[in-house]
């Protein structure tokens, strides 16, 4: 083989990865904590937080505020983000292209995510994308969410491939300490949702990419299937 690895399945994270949630995500925030007297933000001021999940965005953008209006903001940011899911959520800039080619190639590609199903499955389905992929794992589909391997285990029966014959893209620490985890391949993306002090090239993937670009040629000179 060269040196390369079989490759039979892509894996990616959902926000950050395969899909710039972000606006979204941000929209619903502020009007959570704006009903509240919190100042709004800008997408590029939290957008580094949306990989640890929705209570982190509260946590971060309402410092100081008690647990329990925490909560109530939380419980509000949620219930609207299941009603406007893709007002303003969009591909990355290449990313159709590359899951074409990636299907063009005969291989197999999915999703796992800590997004809770709720979320993960309407998005999915408006984006057109739930009966192309050959998996989808949640947060909550399995007992244990990333950076726990059980999730990828999951998403390897679904697909019906060999972890050893995957490779993860994501955009935060556990997601790629997941994916080693699973004995997988990873890759980490640069062009995802990454904090200033987020050390990817310590993170121990296989391969840093830009943008999804990079990914379709790292498929073609690191694989072979």
């Amino acid at each position: 083989m060269n040196g390369k690895f079989k490759l039979a399945c892509v894996l990616f994270d959902l926000d950050g990865t395969l899909v710039d949630t972000a606006p979204d995500l941000v929209a619903c925030l502020n009007r959570a904590i704006g009903k509240h007297g919190y100042p709004s933000f800008e997408v590029e001021q939290i957008r580094a937080y949306i990989s640890y999940g929705a209570a982190a965005m509260i946590a971060w953008a309402t410092k100081g505020a008690g647990e329990d209006l925490q909560k109530q903001m939380l419980t509000d940011m949620l219930n609207d983000y299941q009603n406007n899911l893709v007002a303003h959520s969009r591909f990355f800039a290449g990313m159709p292209e590359a899951l074409s080619f990636i299907e063009n190639q005969g291989l197999k590609w999915g999703v796992v995510t800590n997004k809770r199903e709720r979320f993960t499955l309407p998005l999915m389905t408006a984006l057109k994308l739930t009966e192309r992929a050959a998996c989808i794992v949640s947060g909550d589909t399995t007992a244990n969410s990333k950076p726990h391997p059980e999730p990828m285990l999951a998403a390897c029966r679904q697909a019906n491939v060999k972890p050893e014959n995957c490779v993860y893209i994501g955009d935060a620490a556990h997601d790629i300490t997941a994916g080693k985890c699973a004995n997988m391949k990873t890759l980490a993306a640069l062009y995802g949702y990454l904090k200033n002090d987020d050390q990817p090239d310590a993170w121990g993937a296989d391969g840093l990419i830009s943008s999804p670009e990079q990914l379709t040629s790292w498929i073609q000179s690191s694989a072979c299937y």
